[in-house]
């Protein structure tokens, strides 16, 4: 099995233009570098953006979407390999378990709580794997101020904030997970 970067993003594509080209941008980055892609499964928003531009270019697409929101979501049929599971769980345990990496893209509260799952297994030594913030447009921005306001207060480690690779280019954010996922 080729190495798989598991993205996070959001199932509606947002307002900003510059979402849907990051995605874009990133899926084609991946598959020309030989990486594939874990995903939630859905055609629609970034998810669908990122996982059509890893196909364009020939890449591996694996997809695991619940079962109860494969018509919600609307599964993408034409993905390397669609995964159905019960349950929200089992999704993220799949996606964590086939990737050797994750990155976040923009997206809503769901793309928002696996970040935070990944960033609190890795804090735990469940997972031990690069994370990385597209911070497309400063969309993250909100979110990187808490965490150093966490650290400041004593409630978040230092090490767990350096953890998190951020970059709002692409190509820098990939070079810096992929050279510490060491593959």
């Amino acid at each position: 099995m080729k190495p798989a970067i598991c993205v996070f993003c959001g199932s509606r594509p947002g307002k900003e233009p510059r979402y849907l080209q990051a995605a874009v941008f990133l899926g084609h980055l991946m598959a020309s570098e030989g990486i594939g892609l874990v995903y939630g499964g859905a055609t629609s928003g970034l998810m669908g953006a990122v996982a059509d531009s890893v196909l364009e270019k020939g890449g591996s697409v694996i997809g695991v979407l619940p079962e109860f929101l494969s018509s919600k979501e609307i599964a993408h049929k034409e993905i390397t390999e669609l995964i159905l599971v019960p349950t929200m769980h089992e999704r993220k345990l799949l996606m964590y378990e086939k990737s050797i990496a994750f990155i976040a893209l923009p997206g809503g509260i769901g793309t928002l709580e696996e970040l935070v799952e990944v960033t609190s297994w890795n804090q735990l030594g469940v997972l031990s794997k690069p994370i990385g913030i597209l911070n497309v447009n400063g969309f993250f921005d909100p979110l990187l101020q808490q965490l150093d306001h966490m650290v400041e207060e004593g409630f978040l480690d230092s090490q767990t904030r350096e953890w998190l690779e951020v970059s709002a280019d692409p190509e820098e954010l990939f070079e810096k997970i992929i050279k510490r996922s060491r593959i």
